[in-house]
């Protein structure tokens, strides 16, 4: 039976159905969750002094940025030949979070649904191959973007058209969207999609590093955000997406922990079987 075929009058997935994708999905929760073996490797953090080094190199660079680039940032946009501003509007929307989490979002479900019981070991290996990977992309894509979702209205920062120039207008716990400039979700979007993807497609990491700061500049030349709020967004959404792998590669899911305490991706199935795979459950 095809996935077409297998669909009822009304549109909703039979009983059958439902019930495999609410396994699949528990049982893949479960694995995400589990906690990690006590005698497995572990991954080796830099030494105490370098990580508090790293941590005030970044304090001060956000507030240098803040000190002598968002206020006159303002003043430079608004310079700009309104084509310029214009096409800046309609890429910075390639920054929302579900440009990434849809597709793969419905792709792990997809995959939740084909996968039964009576399908060649083959074809389960390749499908949970693909989803770990696509499970590692919505979390490292998720994971900092709702963090940022709540933090940025805590802090209650606000955008530059509200602060009249000020880059130093806060109004703490509001939960206004014109209190929410810092930092930027579109730009945490993208520097985390950077890493995802590139942990995996390693040739893709040049055009998702450019992605990443195409999306950045075009939050300042909106006048949505401040330069100082994306440079703290590079760093959230690096640092989640690299947190979020190391969770992975704890459980050795997609990725593994080297004798010396690095992480590796594991390989992943080829084209040919992906295909392989496709054609099987599209002709089941």
């Amino acid at each position: 039976m095809s996935a077409a075929s297998g669909l009822g009058g009304s549109g909703a997935l039979p009983v059958s159905r439902l019930r495999r994708l609410r396994a699949n999905m528990i049982a893949s929760f479960a694995t995400l969750l589990r906690t990690p073996r006590p005698s497995g490797r572990r991954i080796a953090w830099p030494p105490q002094r370098r990580l508090v080094l790293g941590a005030v190199i970044a304090v001060v660079v956000v507030f240098a940025t803040m000190w002598l680039l968002d206020a006159r940032s303002l003043t430079s946009v608004r310079q700009l030949p309104p084509n310029v501003v214009a096409a800046f509007e309609r890429i910075t929307d390639f920054g929302l979070a579900g440009w990434f989490l849809w597709p793969v979002g419905l792709l792990l479900i997809a995959l939740a649904i084909a996968d039964t019981a009576i399908l060649p070991r083959f074809v389960h290996g390749v499908m949970a191959a693909l989803a770990v990977r696509l499970g590692f992309v919505f979390a490292a894509i998720a994971v900092p973007g709702l963090l940022v979702a709540i933090v940025k209205r805590l802090i209650g920062r606000a955008r530059p058209p509200v602060d009249n120039e000020s880059p130093w207008n806060y109004q703490l716990f509001v939960w206004r969207p014109e209190y929410a400039s810092l930092p930027s979700g579109h730009a945490t979007t993208a520097f985390a999609a950077a890493i995802a993807i590139g942990a995996f497609w390693p040739r893709l990491r040049i055009v998702m590093w450019a992605y990443a700061a195409v999306i950045a500049l075009s939050r300042v030349i909106v006048t949505a955000h401040h330069p100082s709020d994306v440079v703290v967004s590079a760093i959230v959404g690096t640092l989640g997406a690299v947190l979020v792998r190391n969770w992975f590669a704890a459980r050795r899911l997609g990725f593994v922990v080297t004798p010396e305490g690095g992480v590796r991706r594991l390989p992943g199935p080829s084209f040919r079987r992906i295909k392989a795979v496709a054609r099987r459950l599209l002709s089941a």
